[in-house]
C-alpha cells in the first residue's frame, strides 16, 4: 500500500511540474490523466489507513480530472461529422 500512495505523490507531484514548466497544457490528457491516477492511488492509501478527509479530498481531487476529461471527449465528439 506504501508504493500506491508514493505513486500517487509521484503522479501527482509530476503533474503539476510539468505544468509549472509548461511542458503540459492544463487541458492536455496527460495532465488530467496524472492527476486521476494520482488522486485514485492516495484515495486508496487514505482509505487504507481509514483517514476519510484525506480519501474524500483525493477522491474529489480525481473526480475533477474525470469531469475535465469527459467535456473534452465530448467537445471532440460534437466536432466529428
Amino acid at each position: 500500500m506504501s508504493i500506491i500512495g508514493w505513486s500517487g505523490v509521484v503522479f501527482c507531484t509530476l503533474g503539476y511540474l510539468l505544468l509549472s514548466m509548461r511542458k503540459i497544457r492544463a487541458n492536455s490528457f496527460a495532465f488530467q490523466a496524472l492527476n486521476i491516477v494520482g488522486g485514485l492511488c492516495l484515495a486508496l492509501t487514505a482509505l487504507d489507513t481509514h483517514d476519510l478527509p484525506n480519501a474524500a479530498a483525493n477522491v474529489l481531487w480525481m473526480s475533477i480530472g474525470l469531469y475535465a476529461l469527459s467535456r473534452q471527449f465530448s467537445k471532440r465528439q460534437k466536432k466529428q461529422p
